[in-house]
């Protein structure tokens, strides 16, 4: 993701809504685009931003509106929300824009949507199993031609098929010197891990080119704790580089955010270009009463500058049963800081802010 991937320009606009109410929505908007307005200071942001949303994901569009989409607790449909404001997601109307399959395939464990737009269409990419067999989760694509991503139809474009049959999901997709590229995570035949980080060139926006690569697997202590996973890969252009954050361990308080970077300028499909930090860069933290922040992305304020740093957490460390049963992973946003050699300074994850009216 490049910042100007996310700068508003003047474009048409979108309605809030979904398809029942677009219309009358439509005709409630202001004429005046995000554009034609002063750029707004960064923050403060209100946390957590969304209630029982993990593994989300927020876009800036072109026509100044925040997109967001996450995991539902129920793991049973995809939803959609959108706002001018980062923390106009927090009250923004949430409408469903798919729901899983009664039967076979895509018919359970809904995880982890990102919405893109690629070449004037909007593709959601997701993790989903058949209803018969929850865990043979794959990763699948759905494609919207509509400008507006509340109306017209999404199309299943199917499975994005990879080297293997096996445990796979955590899709993210991203453009760099020209070429697409897929970034995800998947379990590789006879090795002794849960999910390694994966890289492929991609022919369209659901079909591979290959070869695919191996870029990161579970090798430190703390990629390791519960289960040996590296997921929920997502990139930031910046200062020259490429910086892939991803997350590692089991979902729970040990949940964290590692970072591989790799030049600008260097062959991203070959794995030698990309460095692995030997700890990790984002953990749970006491002081401030969150833990297990993980499945980032990143977008950018409302001045249009300033990075941000999107993901999820709890706001307590212990958990009965399995943390995947647990509703409460809640998104969250905070400004992403830079140090002196251009590297990202992720800090800790902030604590609640003050109920309104306190």
């Amino acid at each position: 993701m490049s910042r100007a991937d996310d700068l508003p320009t003047p474009n048409r606009r979108l309605v809030l809504k979904g398809a029942a109410l677009a219309a009358g929505a439509l005709a409630a908007a202001p004429a005046a685009t995000a554009a034609a307005a002063p750029p707004k200071a960064a923050g403060p942001y209100v946390n957590p931003l969304v209630l029982n949303r993990a593994d989300p994901h927020i876009t800036r569009h072109a026509d100044g509106y925040y997109y967001f989409t996450a995991t539902a607790p129920e793991y049973d449909r995809i939803i959609l929300r959108r706002s001018r404001t980062l923390n106009g997601l927090a009250t923004a109307a949430e409408s469903v824009i798919w729901r899983a399959h009664p039967t076979g395939d895509m018919g359970a464990h809904i995880w982890a949507p990102e919405m893109h737009r690629i070449r004037g269409k909007w593709y959601i990419y997701f993790a989903a199993a058949p209803a018969e067999d929850v865990w043979r989760i794959r990763m699948w694509v759905l494609e919207n031609s509509s400008p507006n991503p509340f109306r017209g139809t999404w199309v299943e474009k199917g499975q994005i098929k990879t080297a293997w049959e096996t445990f796979s999901l955590d899709a993210t997709t991203f453009t760099h010197r020209g070429t697409r590229y897929l970034a995800w995570a998947q379990h590789e035949p006879g090795m002794d891990n849960n999910t390694a980080l994966w890289l492929s060139k991609m022919a369209n926006p659901w079909t591979l080119t290959g070869p695919q690569v191996r870029l990161s697997t579970p090798e430190y202590d703390w990629e390791c704790i519960g289960f040996k996973v590296n997921e929920g890969p997502y990139v930031l252009k910046r200062n020259g580089r490429i910086f892939m954050t991803y997350s590692a361990s089991a979902t729970d308080h040990n949940y964290c955010v590692g970072l591989l970077t790799a030049p600008a300028k260097a062959d991203l499909m070959n794995p030698g270009n990309w460095s692995k930090s030997p700890t990790p860069v984002f953990t749970s933290n006491d002081t401030t009463q969150q833990y297990g922040p993980g499945h980032n992305c990143f977008t950018v304020a409302e001045d249009g500058r300033t990075d941000v740093l999107v993901y999820h957490a709890r706001q307590y460390k212990e958990i009965n049963g399995d943390p995947l049963n647990d509703p409460n992973r809640h998104t969250r946003v905070q400004t992403l800081g830079w140090k002196p050699d251009g590297t990202p300074d992720f800090g800790v994850p902030v604590a609640d802010t003050a109920p309104r009216g306190a």
